[in-house]
């Protein structure tokens, strides 16, 4: 019986920019897949678009073994821009449009943020070239029309592939450091990736964080103030004389020397979507928490831990549900898209029927919802906690309880 594949005899090409996530595999794993059903001879493009300057650096993924679950992208990353920018002035987008041209790319498919598919936007617009964006960030901050219902109410959220995987090892990674703040009756000050939007932060709340600083409101020195007195009376009304603060690493905070608000920079260093690197919030805030309220206050940075390790269960089917509507996008040849879930689900209602697609020009960067965070407590709400219920199982901890008699000496 002779083959017939409706896009046999074209080549579609994937590559992801930008920061790494534990979803990129499984995303590269199931659009390869689904592409290749439809008939496409399908390449892999090496460390994001910098795979598409000079001779290229492209791999063919047709008929071969790929590992979804295993994480990160086996594409590699980079931070590349095609376009312009301080750092790198000079246009390499004649580059990018020669490679397409010389290995035969059809359809091109970047999975990123905001920076790498809004470089693909621009591609698609100026030059016509056929791109999908695929979304991918564990920031959770890329602008994906999602909504969620709560008690009747529609909350414009976000959910994006390497979110719910970070989300669990962050609740995990918190419950691990509750031991340790109870045993020394501290306060830890837990440093959470998260530039613009707390997104990620939030997800401490089902490891047993509590109080909490978020990048979407400055904290100014009176709100400093009043920050260290909702601290003190969390920690005097704990039972056991401990406390998990988790903290955005983009916490905007307010420094008594130069009587200014800003982020705490790790390096001046930009990168060339103009992004500077941030962290060490955390030392800084324990350290004050320390002076002001005399007691023992101590900085843990998550870094690149949650950004890391297998792809979760949760992940795995939210990226085929999206791939699933990428093949909607090719048949009817939509090109600019990017697919999307409709609305917050659990586990079992990843399905295709439940995405949708938006134009890439929508995408943008969304920051947490007022919902989600009482400003006045420093804490996330019950909105917030109904919100993660979707992606996580809210864990039962152990709790060493006990009340021990206190001897009197005679």
């Amino acid at each position: 019986m002779k083959e017939h594949k409706i896009f046999k005899g074209k080549t579609l090409a994937i590559l992801s920019g930008g920061g790494d996530t534990p979803a990129i595999n499984s995303s590269i794993e199931a659009i390869r897949n689904r592409a290749s059903l439809l008939g496409y001879k399908v390449y892999g493009i090496r460390q994001g678009w910098k795979g598409l300057l000079g001779d290229g650096d492209i791999l063919d993924l047709s008929h071969q073994p790929y590992d979804g679950t295993y994480g990160g992208t086996a594409l590699r990353s980079s931070r590349t821009n095609p376009f312009p920018s301080k750092k790198n002035p000079e246009s390499r987008v004649p580059q990018v449009l020669r490679n397409l041209d010389r290995y035969h790319i059809d359809v091109l498919v970047t999975i990123g943020g905001d920076d790498t598919n809004g470089a693909a936007k621009r591609l698609y617009e100026q030059e016509g070239i056929p791109v999908i964006g695929f979304p991918k960030t564990i920031d959770n901050d890329l602008r994906t029309h999602t909504y969620h219902n709560y008690k009747g109410k529609e909350i414009e959220a976000v959910l994006c592939p390497g979110f719910p995987t970070a989300a669990k090892s962050i609740m995990e990674f918190t419950a691990k450091l509750k031991t340790t703040a109870e045993s020394h009756s501290r306060i830890m000050v837990l440093e959470v990736m998260g530039r613009d939007a707390g997104w990620l932060t939030g997800t401490a709340l089902f490891g047993g964080g509590e109080l909490a600083l978020i990048p979407e409101f400055e904290i100014t020195k009176e709100r400093k103030e009043f920050f260290f007195e909702i601290v003190k009376e969390a920690y005097m009304n704990s039972k056991k004389k401990a406390l998990i603060i988790p903290v955005s690493e983009g916490t905007r905070w307010y420094d008594e020397k130069s009587g200014k608000v800003d982020v705490v920079y790790a390096s001046s260093e930009l990168d060339e979507y103009g992004h500077p690197r941030f962290g060490g919030i955390s030392g800084i805030i324990a350290s004050e928490i320390s002076q002001k309220l005399k007691t023992e206050a101590r900085a843990q940075i998550t870094g690149y831990y949650p950004r890391s390790g297998e792809c979760s269960e949760y992940d795995r089917r939210l990226t085929r549900a999206l791939a699933d509507k990428v093949v909607d996008l090719l048949l009817r040849e939509d090109y600019g898209q990017m697919p999307v879930l409709m609305k917050m689900t659990p586990f079992i209602g990843l399905e295709e029927f439940n995405t949708t697609s938006i134009d890439m020009g929508e995408i943008g960067n969304m920051p947490l919802s007022d919902e989600y965070y009482n400003i006045n407590k420093f804490s996330f709400t019950d909105t917030y906690s109904d919100f993660l219920s979707n992606i996580l199982e809210k864990p039962h901890f152990r709790e060493f309880e006990y009340d021990f008699p206190v001897v009197l000496a005679k």
